[in-house]
């Protein structure tokens, strides 16, 4: 299995007149060809923008990323816009949570379809267009008739679809799903989870799915990155992370967790609150909140290890 997505040392900072907010950290993993990828981790660890610095859109006036993003080996921070535009939708694309947002209130949704589909189409006719659209709607269990509704007439759940539709439009090898299913009710969710997962194996592509919910991650994900206050803590098979979790941060995050199966235990939250990402830290960004920290955890990064089951992770505890 080869890699469509591949991150060495990736930084991403926020910059204004007064300080710089280090949102991502050094930052590096790979994803396989055909892999679904969940990226965990409380507010403010970095998830949504670690996405938005692969599909390069973050603010240029206010933001610098540093390191190499290499898309089917190539690195896509070194294209020009027109170069990364081309890739763009037909390669990569992605799926934002509010789905009303990104679609306009004035069009429907036919059009709005249609305008989408001939900015990477140009020759080909409407009715092709629609005949591929259609497929589309059928692929998320939605019918044909909402291409010509409003937006504001349809539910909350079928905008959703409609927008993971617009994002597979043109069968692209990587797609973003950033807290697509967040907004929904757990019916609504699980279904649009279930139709994610069959259109993985009928258009063979790779998801990276980016949430705060571990449960939408064991039920839809083969793998899990862990973020804590923009650092790479645990990365590896969820079946391991979840079962048997090394990094203490990811047991603490767990725990927080309620479970509707096997022995029931009191939640408990990580003591602490996040840390001021403007400031810089010598040793693990997670020791003050660590329960197993020890002097040398405040004065070094600890570097990341691959261990027997195959997981990465940054924790002295496993040096």
């Amino acid at each position: 299995m080869s890699k469509i997505l591949e991150l060495k040392n990736v930084s991403i900072k926020y910059k204004s007149n007064k300080k710089e907010v280090l949102a991502a950290d050094n930052i590096s993993f790979s994803v396989e060809q055909g892999q679904s990828v969940g990226i965990v981790g409380e507010s403010g660890s970095g998830k949504s923008t670690l996405a938005m610095g692969i599909l390069r859109l973050l603010p240029e006036n206010t933001s610098e990323l540093t390191g190499e993003i290499l898309f089917k080996g190539q690195d896509i921070t070194k294209l020009s816009d027109e170069e990364f535009n081309a890739l763009r939708w037909v390669e990569l694309s992605v799926v934002f949570q509010k789905a009303m947002n990104t679609l306009s209130p004035i069009h429907k949704i036919g059009e709005q379809f249609l305008d989408i589909y001939r900015v990477h189409d140009t020759t080909s006719s409407n009715e092709e267009i629609f005949k591929n659209i259609n497929e589309m709607l059928k692929l998320v269990n939605l019918n044909e008739r909402v291409l010509k509704l409003y937006p504001h007439e349809l539910s909350g759940g079928m905008l959703q679809r409609v927008s993971i539709a617009l994002g597979l439009m043109h069968k692209p090898s990587l797609i973003v799903l950033d807290e697509s299913t967040t907004a929904l009710d757990v019916v609504t969710q699980g279904q649009i989870l279930d139709e994610i997962k069959k259109l993985e194996q009928t258009l063979k592509m790779t998801r990276i799915m980016i949430t705060h919910d571990m449960a939408v991650v064991a039920s839809s994900c083969e793998n899990v990155i862990v973020l804590y206050a923009g650092r790479l803590m645990e990365f590896g098979k969820v079946k391991d992370v979840i079962k048997n979790p090394k990094h203490p941060y990811t047991v603490g995050l767990l725990n927080s967790y309620p479970t509707l199966r096997g022995e029931k235990n009191n939640l408990k939250g990580i003591e602490g609150t996040l840390p001021d990402l403007s400031k810089r830290f010598a040793g693990c960004i997670f020791a003050d909140r660590c329960p197993h920290s020890s002097e040398k955890c405040f004065k070094a990064v600890p570097k990341q290890k691959t261990l027997e089951d195959g997981r990465i992770i940054s924790c002295y505890l496993y040096e």
